[in-house]
């Protein structure tokens, strides 16, 4: 691993982070074998949430992911390319090293590397930078001391050399991150206002659903822009319900986000659930009361209800074969029957149902 950190210097000079606070991240990752579509090299950059670049061992080329980035000179493409391609052959070293050490000599084995920089809106920074092998955190540069962290006893070797005098990587490091990454941010952030920038309200829908005598209750909110948002459960105001379920901020095809949030409560009168959503597209946070509706019953007089129901369908289908038998009588017994197929149990849209 010792030619990786050159190309790394390099590689940071793409790095940058802006948002309301923004930030840049790149992500790289370098696979022992490819398969299942996944390519034995690649590394991505994100502005904030949106991938503004990327490269792999299949394309062999850096190519925008952002509409405004193509506002780069050829120049940037070509340079960043060829770092990219010297980057692919160092990685693929690493993971041959990496599974040497782990006393490894077949499978499918991983080596990640993420770094980059941030810059609040009061004009704070911060650089990270992070190793992982097999999903599983490697080593880490240390921002308080600049010094490489080893997670996994076989990261020491590698840490022991990074922080030595003759070396001092975190050092080097130090002055790309809080610097060169922020200058290049801030040009990302430039180019791409009108889109990283964007502010789009979010749609809220609450929901509830009795289950093993509790109520679950959900909030779906969706068709925001950016993708920070904070959604939690409150109870009469307060926010002390428990998150049973949170799904991952997911994106939508024209660029907004969604996700849910759900609680597991008990259900009572005296008792007012709502939704908080704060998102910086909002004046002021949104707190949506869930309300059952106005004809909720209980699961114990549905299921009374539908037994009505099947009991009366089998009284009308016997009138139905004594009529049909002969056995007719003066009580109209055509509306009857219609009134059987109008209110037959299959049609459960026709009554209130806890869904």
């Amino acid at each position: 691993m010792r030619k990786m950190f050159p190309l790394i210097v390099l590689l940071l000079h793409l790095s940058a982070v802006y948002s309301d606070s923004h930030s840049l991240r790149y992500y790289y990752t370098a696979v022992s074998a490819p398969g299942s579509g996944v390519p034995e090299f690649s590394y991505v950059g994100y502005v904030d949430d949106q991938e503004i670049v990327n490269y792999n061992s299949v394309s062999r080329r850096l190519l925008p992911r952002a509409e405004w980035m193509k506002k780069e000179e050829p120049e940037y493409w070509e340079t960043q390319t060829r770092i990219g391609k010297g980057n692919e052959a160092v990685s693929r070293n690493n993971v041959r090293i990496l599974m040497e050490r782990f006393n490894q000599t077949g499978g499918f084995h991983t080596s990640q590397w993420m770094y980059g920089c941030e810059l609040d809106d009061d004009g704070s920074i911060r650089g990270y930078e992070q190793y992982r092998y097999d999903g599983g955190e490697f080593m880490a540069l240390d921002t308080q001391t600049w010094t490489f962290t080893a997670t996994m006893s076989q990261a020491l070797i590698t840490t022991q050399r990074l922080n030595s005098p003759e070396e001092r990587v975190g050092e080097i490091l130090r002055n790309y991150l809080e610097n060169e990454c922020i200058d290049w941010l801030k040009k990302y952030v430039e180019n791409g206002r009108e889109e990283l920038e964007r502010r789009v309200q979010p749609t809220v829908k609450v929901s509830g659903q009795h289950k093993d005598g509790t109520l679950m209750l959900y909030c779906q909110v969706y068709g925001f822009h950016p993708r920070h948002v904070d959604v939690k459960w409150m109870k009469n105001g307060v926010d002390d319900v428990p998150t049973y379920e949170t799904t991952h901020v997911l994106p939508n095809p024209d660029g907004t986000y969604q996700m849910r949030v759900s609680a597991d409560v008990m259900p009572s009168e005296d008792v007012s659930y709502s939704c908080y959503v704060d998102h910086s597209s909002l004046g002021a946070p949104l707190n949506i009361v869930w309300e059952p509706p106005s004809s909720w019953v209980t699961p114990v007089v549905v299921a009374v209800v539908v037994v009505a129901l099947l009991v009366a369908a089998v009284v009308g289908f016997l009138l139905y074969r004594r009529n049909k038998a002969g056995y007719r009588t003066a009580s109209k017994p055509d509306k009857f029957s219609s009134g059987i197929q109008q209110f037959s149990p299959i049609n459960l849209s026709l009554f209130p149902c806890v869904i």
